[in-house]
């Protein structure tokens, strides 16, 4: 088919300047030119661009030919003049040539939109609580036609497209239509499916031509270091967790038993050749083992899609992707359906607090600094070197908080823990004096971050019940788990970094000097009750070079086991729920690496044997004793029975709930002396027994105790007109209850 000259177009072509901008890929309104288009002649002209096509023509859905259109253009335009009767939404295809080759498609230019103007508004306003319904890429029934409904928010771009396999990469093929007002770009794309591979092409604000770009909101991306979205909806799976989710919010949290243990799924266990193991093979696993070992939760380092490994998902590009190494998206939520069926809870780490700058990630997204902020000083994470997000934008805040939700709501997740509190509440977070932009009041505190986390767990209370949200947030920032109508934040947990900091730096003093240091386990008791707080030992304690527990811990072989046992039974049963990275349990010898499994051959061994059985009978003691977790954030659920015994290391003190409920007494011996006829006061008389003792044979230790069932004395002691007289064993960790 020859190409006409200027002098022989039909009259109502699009003109020869319209035409160049569609094959240079120039043009920001592709559906002004492309499609069919009612001309001044009150007619129907259709242009198409088809640059692997020699010949085209429109045909009917039943294959009759509506008209043969001729080329205009060398570089594979073609425009018909269309006959009488056809109308704008009449139904076509186009039945192209090139050889001897035919084939047929739909135009993807004939269709009308796929987004509403109560999205436009919705998302200009920053309240689209369910963003991931409409932007993204959908494989949906359009006017019809199977296909995949892309939508994507760039609006200072001048130009987007989708490419993949499908137009072979030619962002002239698919350039989306643009929505004026909100910075929506959308198309229908017919004949697509789930499990094509696509990215964004964008042309930006300064008419530069971008590095491709992931979809913000795919559901799906490659395996890594891929870096491809993938086309898959949100994730077809039929849920049997219906018991779990109607009982979970029927109590509240901060009077249950909370006992987390922290998972990197690519490294807590892998196959007999170091192979990475997929969702379904660690979802039966980890159910088998939790519920041995007696946790409450798990909570999954992030499973957002990152591409660094390195980063253990703490660098994420897809917030509403499960991560591609281990499955499917209807894998991942198998895993969680799975464990909640077998009665446990599962948090997920939530990093909305900055975001990495590889070239297909959010970074410069349409040519200007959109989700971060522009000026280094409030843009540049200088710990991480990663960017921060523009809080104060509605549609990145709206952004942020529709991926909160979507976990919560479309896999059912239970808690989000929110990564880097502290890095988000200020503005100069580990700034030096001038590189660091005041608030408007002259300030410290990021008030457009403080609003967005208020904001995101207002979101979360009322549209997910029974859900939670807990920080990570290291300073002395007042309210962060205060309900927000109090003044708070509104989170529902705060981890207890200093509790942690505390703790560890105590226990790694040898027992000799530890009288020098004991303020440092009992000064957590004066701020205990102004959050509701986790004690937190998790990864971030065990590498870097911090080595791992286990070895924490001063001494020779049996005082490093003695005193890591003392400490997790002392953390056990101080205020506040609990959380355990992986394999702290059994007394992981080798700092924690993210590329090899646990050493999980330890617990051959009789000592970490014994440190993972006193875990599992820890969980126990604290699920069954009301007095350990009931009044956990309620300061009537502890008292000092002897906070002060400094030269010989001890501390003792009740943990209680409600009345009528007996109290548990717990004494910590942090030297490696047995203390011989130790009198304690307590609360009541008659016979008290002895629950637990981390120095038991059982667990690798002495077994110095009390082993029989000890009557409580009317002798004064701490105050106390009753009083037991104990034996202390060495390093060790007791609890007694009365017997009643």
């Amino acid at each position: 088919m020859t190409t006409q000259t200027s002098e022989t177009l039909p009259a109502t072509a699009p003109d020869a300047q319209r035409v160049e901008a569609i094959i240079r890929g120039r043009t920001g309104d592709p559906f002004s030119v492309l499609g069919p288009h009612q001309h001044d002649g009150g007619g129907m002209g259709l242009t198409v661009f088809a640059p692997d096509a020699a010949e085209a023509a429109a045909v009917s859905p039943d294959g009759a030919e509506i008209a043969k259109l001729v080329r205009i253009n060398p570089e594979g335009v073609f425009y018909a003049e269309m006959p009488a009767g056809f109308e704008r939404h009449t139904p076509y295809r186009l039945r192209l040539k090139a050889g001897s080759h035919e084939w047929e498609r739909e135009d993807t230019f004939r269709f009308g939109p796929v987004l509403g103007e109560m999205d436009e508004y919705l998302i200009a306003e920053g309240r689209h609580e369910e963003l991931w319904t409409r932007l993204g890429a959908h494989p949906v029934t359009h006017e019809g036609v199977e296909g995949v409904a892309f939508a994507v928010w760039a609006p200072n771009a001048r130009r987007v497209s989708v490419v993949g396999h499908f137009n072979a990469w030619d962002g002239r093929r698919h350039p989306l239509r643009r929505r004026l007002g909100a910075g929506l770009w959308e198309i229908f794309v017919p004949g697509l499916h789930a499990g094509d591979l696509y990215k964004f092409e964008i042309v930006g604000a300064h008419g530069d031509l971008l590095p491709l770009k992931a979809d913000p909101l795919s559901f799906r991306q490659e395996h890594p270091p891929s870096t491809g979205s993938i086309v898959h909806g949100l994730p077809k799976y039929d849920w049997n967790d219906g018991e779990w989710m109607e009982k979970r919010g029927q109590e509240p949290l901060h009077n249950q038993p909370v006992s987390i243990y922290e998972v990197h799924l690519g490294s807590w266990r892998r196959g007999a050749e170091g192979e990475i193991l997929d969702y379904d093979t660690l979802g039966g696993l980890l159910v088998d083992y939790l519920t041995d070992m007696g946790f409450t939760h798990v909570e999954f380092l992030p499973v957002s899609e990152h591409p660094f490994t390195g980063s253990w998902g703490y660098q994420p590009i897809g917030l509403f992707a499960p991560t591609s190494r281990y499955g499917t998206p209807e894998d991942f939520a198998a895993m969680v359906d799975r464990l909640h069926q077998a009665g446990l809870g599962v948090i997920v780490d939530w990093v909305p607090a900055h975001f990495p700058t590889d070239s297909h990630g959010l970074a410069n997204f349409d040519g200007t600094a959109l989700y971060e902020h522009a000026d280094p000083r409030q843009g540049f994470h200088q710990d991480w070197n990663t960017l921060i997000y523009n809080f104060g934008r509605t549609e990145v805040a709206n952004f942020l908080r529709a991926s909160g939700t979507f976990w919560l709501d479309t896999y059912h997740i239970d808690a989000l823990r929110v990564d880097a509190v502290a890095s988000m509440l200020y503005l100069d977070y580990s700034r030096n004096e001038g590189e660091w932009i005041p608030n408007q009041y002259g300030g410290r505190e990021n008030l457009d971050a403080i609003e967005f986390l208020k904001g995101t767990n207002y979101q979360v209370e009322h549209r997910s019940p029974g859900a939670a949200t807990i920080a990570e947030e290291s300073t002395a920032f007042p309210g962060v788990s205060r309900p927000i109508n109090d003044g708070g934040l509104g989170f529902n947990f705060k981890w207890n970094m200093g509790w942690m900091h505390d703790s560890l730096s105590y226990i790694q003093q040898d027992p000799i000097h530890r009288k020098f240091h004991h303020h440092q386990m009992t000064f957590s008791i004066h701020y205990a009750w102004s959050e509701n707080f986790v004690l937190p030992i998790s990864h971030d304690e065990v590498v870097h070079g911090k080595g791992s527990l286990l070895n924490k811990m001063p001494g020779d072989r049996w005082q490093k086991f003695a005193n890591l046992r003392a400490y997790l039974a002392f953390m056990w049963t101080h205020p506040g729920k609990k959380l355990l990275f992986m394999g702290c349990e059994f007394g992981q010898e080798r700092e924690w690496n993210h590329d090899v499994s646990l050493d999980w051959h330890l617990l051959e061994d009789e000592k970490h044997a014994g440190a993972q059985s006193l875990v599992r009978d820890l969980n126990k003691l604290y699920r069954d004793e009301p007095a350990l977790h009931r009044l956990d954030c309620d300061p009537a659920g502890f008292e000092w029975v002897d906070g002060g015994d400094t030269e010989r290391s001890i501390f003792a003190f009740l943990r209680k709930a409600e009345s009528g409920t007996r109290p548990a007494l717990v004494i910590s011996n942090m030297t490696p002396v047995v203390r011989e006829d130790y009198r304690v006061g307590v609360p009541e008389g008659g016979d008290w027994k002895e629950v637990l003792n981390s120095d038991a044979g059982i667990y690798g230790g002495s077994d110095v105790g009390n082993a029989n069932v000890l009557s409580a004395r009317q002798e004064e002691s701490h105050g106390r007109s009753f009083s037991l007289s104990l034996t202390l064993p060495p390093l060790a960790t007791i609890v007694l209850v009365p017997e009643r």
